[in-house]
């Protein structure tokens, strides 16, 4: 395991770049983002283990990133001002374009996968905007009337949209369609309506609706995605069957924070937690596993290296299909082996 300490900034995020395998950037702030400057990493993996490439000052904290899929030495980022920047690390230490339209904090910011030249954010301001670099002014806002906590494009259709917000509802925009009352809108589904298949822990799953903090498209299933949040609780689910959870995930003992699915793996996704852990969990749908498609997941295994809140997770996407990189309040960003995790 190798460890990089973000000494006097609490991370908020932490992305492998999609060019090469030995980069990372992380986002944060001081004093845990309450208040005071941000800062920007740009971090290299070599023979004497993680070393800061270069960083960048910000006015206030970092609650997001994710690299440009155009220019590999560009990093697009999220601010608590309300401000979007994007940094070059080539090109000295002020950003090299910047943006200014949200209301109230950016929460998340996503490049899409496909259509290269487009990116969105998501906002406390109840908003989701899509961008291109080449222009001051977004190119459309989606409005979501409650603070959006992640967003993202899908890896499979260049113009659909997802969101997750404080109403405890998965969205999804698809902006082929004509603006209308609904805004591009074509499904909001309830994320805590009752689930598909019922299970060991998820009698007692009947608290109300709390807030959803993060989700993730899964990257082989073009219509499967997962969410988690406030309840602890991971949903997987299937936008072809809207009416609830396929799967749920129970486990973690405080709010989840992130997920993300393996880009290796069709059914492994990684979870980081208030719980101070990181953890592995197949959704059971892995046929040749054994899964007859449908299953239930599972839990196989868990990191608690972190000695405070962890708040970001991302996997590498070369190489061996284990390696991933969290992010924690205690300063630190440790780079591990998901396989040693199961196999302990």
């Amino acid at each position: 395991m190798l460890e990089f300490r973000t000494s006097g900034f609490n991370p908020y995020s932490v992305k492998y770049s999609p060019f090469f395998d030995s980069r990372l950037a992380v986002g944060g702030g001081a004093n845990f983002g309450l208040v005071g400057n941000g800062r920007l990493y740009a971090l290299n993996l070599n023979s004497n283990g993680i070393v800061c490439e270069k960083f960048f000052e910000t006015q206030d904290c970092l609650f997001d990133l994710t690299w440009s899929e155009q220019h590999e030495n560009q990093i697009l980022t999220a601010g608590g001002d309300g401000s979007l920047k994007l940094f070059d690390l080539g090109v000295g230490e002020f950003p090299v374009a910047g943006w200014q339209e949200h209301g109230r904090e950016v929460f998340s910011v996503h490049w899409n996968l496909v259509k290269k030249d487009t990116f969105l954010s998501s906002s406390w301001d109840g908003t989701v905007k899509i961008w291109t670099p080449e222009r001051k002014e977004s190119v459309a806002t989606l409005p979501v009337h409650s603070c959006v906590y992640s967003a993202q494009f899908s890896p499979h259709h260049p113009d659909v949209v997802t969101c997750v917000s404080r109403d405890s509802h998965l969205r999804v925009f698809d902006l082929r369609t004509k603006p209308s009352a609904q805004n591009h809108m074509t499904l909001a589904i309830p994320i805590h309506a009752p689930p598909k298949v019922s299970a060991p822990g998820m009698m007692n799953q009947t608290a109300g609706p709390t807030e959803c903090l993060t989700h993730d498209w899964n990257k082989y299933r073009d219509s499967v995605i997962a969410t988690a949040g406030v309840d602890t609780m991971i949903r997987t689910f299937d936008l072809r069957v809207p009416s609830g959870p396929v799967n749920m995930l129970p486990g973690h003992e405080y709010a989840v924070r992130r997920v993300s699915w393996s880009p290796h793996l069709s059914d492994v996704l990684l979870s980081a937690s208030y719980d101070m852990t990181c953890r592995v969990w197949t959704d059971g749908s892995n046929v040749e596993q054994g899964g007859t498609g449908t299953g239930l997941g599972r839990e196989m295994g868990r990191m608690d290296r972190h000695t405070e809140f962890t708040m970001g997770v991302d996997w590498c996407l070369f190489g061996a299909e284990g390696w991933c990189a969290t992010c924690a309040w205690d300063e630190r960003v440790l780079v591990w082996d998901v396989r040693d995790v199961m196999r302990g």
